[in-house]
């Protein structure tokens, strides 16, 4: 099992749509989050930027990401939640969210 950590700033203007989607996610975004082996996946908000946290317990992770970026209604619910955030400049070359460094984690 693999830990990711990833972060991305909320557009304010856009936070009430971005929180009202993820009240009542699509439940087909939801199973192929988990047919993509990605599980206790939580995104928490602080002072504008989006924390997200899942973890993977799969075999294949580029191709259980390009899987689930090929899903037409996981794009179609990115359609909904990409315009509600705005990427950091750190982030690394193809990246949306921006990749985190784990420091610390006790099990």
């Amino acid at each position: 099992m693999t830990r990711y950590g990833m972060v991305i700033r909320l557009r304010p203007e856009k936070q009430e749509e971005y929180l009202r989607l993820h009240a009542d996610p699509w439940p087909e975004v939801v199973a192929m989050i988990r047919a993509c082996h990605i599980r206790n996946y939580s995104i928490f908000l602080h002072d504008g930027l989006l924390f997200g946290y899942w973890e993977y317990d799969g075999d294949d992770f580029r191709a259980d990401m390009a899987r689930m970026a090929a899903d037409p209604l996981t794009r179609q619910w990115w359609g909904l939640t990409d315009p509600c955030q705005e990427p950091l400049p750190s982030r690394k070359e193809g990246e949306w969210w921006a990749g985190m460094e784990e420091v610390f984690h006790v099990d």
